[in-house]
C-alpha cells in the first residue's frame, strides 16, 4: 500500500513538471502506423510529446515498469507489458499485430541495458510489420541526471528547453536477410548515438 503511494506521488510530481517542459520539435512526428524508438535514460520528454496521439508503449512487466505505467495510463496510453528480458517472443508477437495500424514507442536498450545499445526487437518489428521506424534523440537542457542507475536516467528540471529530433522513416525490407537486419540495427544505433542537437 505504501509503495502504491509513493508511486503515485511519483506520478504527480513528473505530471506537474512535464507541463513546465519547453519542449521544440526538430522534424516531423510520425502518424500512425509507425514504430518510434528512444534511448531509456531520457524517454520522458518523448512519452510526453506522443501521449496526444493515444500511443502503445511497451514496457516492461517489472515494477519499475508499473511506476512508468502509471504515469503513462495519465497520459494516455495503451500497453504492451513485455521486454527482451521477459517473454521476448511473445511481445515481439504482439507489437508486430499492433504496429499494422498502431503507434508503437519502444526502449531499445530497455528495460535493463546494456546502455544505449540498440537491441533487435524495434527493427524486426519495423520489418515484420511493414512500418515505418522513426528515431528521437533528445537533449535537455536543464535536468537530473541519476547516474547510478543503469541507463542515468534524465529528469528534465521545471522550464527546461528541451529539444527532440525526429529522423526517419527508415523502411526495412520484409525480405531481408540476417546481415541485413543486423545492418539496419547498427544504423538504428548509431543514429541515436551520433547525432548532436
Amino acid at each position: 500500500m505504501l509503495m502504491h503511494i509513493k508511486h503515485q506521488i511519483l506520478t504527480i510530481i513528473i505530471n506537474l513538471l512535464s507541463k513546465s517542459w519547453r519542449i521544440k520539435i526538430n522534424g516531423n512526428l510520425p502518424g500512425k502506423p509507425a514504430i518510434v524508438a528512444f534511448w531509456h535514460g531520457n524517454m520522458l520528454p518523448v512519452w510526453k510529446i506522443f501521449a496526444k496521439y493515444t500511443p502503445v508503449a511497451v514496457v516492461s512487466p517489472s515494477k519499475d515498469g508499473e511506476i512508468l505505467a502509471n504515469l503513462l495510463r495519465k497520459w494516455n496510453y495503451k500497453f504492451i507489458r513485455g521486454s527482451s528480458n521477459k517473454n521476448s517472443k511473445e511481445t515481439l508477437k504482439r507489437i508486430v499485430q499492433s504496429a499494422n495500424d498502431e503507434l508503437i514507442l519502444i526502449t531499445p536498450d530497455g528495460p535493463r541495458g546494456p546502455l544505449h545499445k540498440f537491441k533487435a526487437g524495434a527493427v524486426v518489428a519495423s520489418m515484420r510489420a511493414n512500418v515505418p521506424l522513426y528515431f528521437c534523440v533528445v537533449n535537455t537542457k536543464l535536468k537530473i541526471i541519476f547516474s547510478k542507475s543503469w541507463d542515468k536516467f534524465e529528469v528534465p528540471l521545471p522550464f527546461s528547453k528541451i529539444s527532440i529530433k525526429v529522423f526517419g522513416p527508415i523502411y526495412i525490407p520484409e525480405n531481408s536477410t540476417e546481415e541485413e537486419v543486423k545492418n539496419y540495427i547498427k544504423l538504428a544505433e548509431n543514429i541515436l548515438n551520433n547525432n548532436n542537437l
